[in-house]
């Protein structure tokens, strides 16, 4: 039975020293002797981009501070976040060696690989980037199905149909998962110095207050919020992209002096946000049906070893929730859910009697390493986590293939099922998820 390298590397310095060495992470599941990975599908975030928003918006508005010179503009992939994909595509490359599903140098053939991307410049890229660090020889071509620069139907998390009935269950839905923000709120009127800003001292930008909130639902777009969750968003989105992208922690928090947990408290913002909007259970399985039904497609082929989605927080947040993901936490992370360039590592494994599996692990760069910009390999890898799904049945994190693929098609099915539960027929409206 074959005993990897890196393990046997591993085994060796444990023996001698009791510890694990500086740099190689305990796994919580290790997949067990003699098993074969056959196929990963990777559902990605872009990595570090520059704020959403531009000059003049309420983030400029709500601050008397500037925020950070950007080496890219508004929503685009930063220089940093370019190194920070071809590193982790790298890993990637050196995992997937080991693992004997690649050779060294690989180019694939036929359709052994897919590049997909939203059509935004952001996670093309993104894609483009990990490719050149996982298959630098490959000349890898990036997939769009959209005009550059306009959202992909398969990538966009908007809604497809709603009715009065519907929508009120789902604003329901909504309010159940905003927690009370209040001491995050003031954490990050604090930081910013909201009462000092034009917007404040303008009256445009008032105090941010929990329960606020309206929700916005309107078919062909994205579920939407009003009020102090939306600005507060907005700002505590810049200020963690700006701690990634700024060398000084200091600098980053406009000279305050933040501990970690304050970092946590402020990403909390926009991890509750996009819960709100993508993580409930009527709402996850609605926006989320394109992917689902893509990544269902790429489990089943036989002719794919590796798959590359690439998109939003939106998209992972709302395929995990659909999935019912149990809850996760993720070490060193200051985003809780899906940190920025964070990927949902689906893959299949077979084991000696042939019988077929699926794992799913949440890989990602800490906070440190986002900051830090490291190599990554088997010996220096990112940070791991092994996920768990509500009602399934595995062993070391592995899930039996038939089991994996009857909750995919329940959570496909769940959006026909909604619009029959509350009466909305289906006619007309387009399948975007045929690619």
């Amino acid at each position: 039975m074959r005993l990897k390298k890196s393990f046997k590397y591993l085994i060796c310095l444990i023996l001698l020293t009791g510890i694990l060495p500086v740099g190689v992470h305990a796994e919580e599941t290790d997949v067990p002797q003699g098993y074969v990975l056959e196929e990963v599908v990777v559902l990605s975030r872009h990595n570090i981009r520059a704020p959403l928003s531009t000059t003049g918006s309420a983030l400029d508005t709500a601050t008397p501070h500037t925020w950070t010179e950007w080496s890219s503009n508004a929503s685009e992939l930063s220089l940093r976040g370019g190194m920070l994909e071809t590193s982790m595509g790298q890993y990637f490359r050196k995992w997937l060696e080991e693992e004997e599903l690649i050779p060294e140098n690989y180019r694939p053939q036929g359709e052994e690989v897919r590049f997909y991307a939203n059509a935004k410049q952001r996670t093309i890229a993104t894609a483009q980037y990990f490719s050149s660090g996982f298959l630098p020889v490959a000349n890898v071509e990036i997939e769009t199905n959209q005009e550059y620069d306009r959202m992909d139907p398969v990538f966009e998390p908007a809604l497809t149909f709603l009715n009065d009935a519907y929508a009120e269950e789902c604003r329901k839905q909504m309010a159940e998962k905003e927690t009370d923000l209040t001491g995050e709120y003031a954490l990050l009127s604090r930081v910013t110095d909201l009462k000092d800003s034009p917007g404040y001292k303008n009256g445009s930008v008032t105090d941010f207050e929990t329960g606020d909130s309206e929700y916005l639902l309107e078919i062909g777009k994205e579920p939407g919020v009003s009020g102090s969750l939306k600005t507060a968003t907005t700002l505590s989105d810049a200020l963690v992209l700006q701690y990634y992208e700024t060398a000084d922690a200091k600098e980053a928090a406009f000279g305050h002096d933040l501990s970690f947990e304050d970092w946590k408290s402020i990403a909390e913002i926009k991890d509750i946000y996009c819960q709100v909007l993508f993580g409930t259970p009527l709402l996850s399985a609605h926006v989320a049906h394109p992917l689902l039904k893509v990544i269902d497609a790429e489990l089943e082929r036989t002719d794919r070893k590796f798959c590359f989605l690439c998109g939003h927080d939106s998209n992972l947040t709302s395929v995990l929730a659909a999935l019912e993901t149990e809850e996760y936490e993720l070490d060193g992370a200051i985003e809780a859910d899906t940190p920025i360039g964070s990927k949902a590592v689906f893959e299949k494994w077979k084991d000696p009697a042939g019988k077929e599996y699926i794992r799913v692990r949440m890989i990602y760069e800490s906070a440190d390493q986002l900051r830090a910009v490291p190599l990554l390999d088997l010996r220096n890898p990112p940070e791991i986590r092994t996920l768990s799904f509500h009602g399934l049945n595995g062993e070391n994190g592995l899930y039996p293939l038939k089991e994996f693929d009857d909750r995919l098609n329940q959570c496909i099915r769940a959006y026909y099922d909604q619009m029959n539960a509350y009466g909305i027929s289906s006619a007309g409206i387009p399948d975007t998820a045929d690619r």
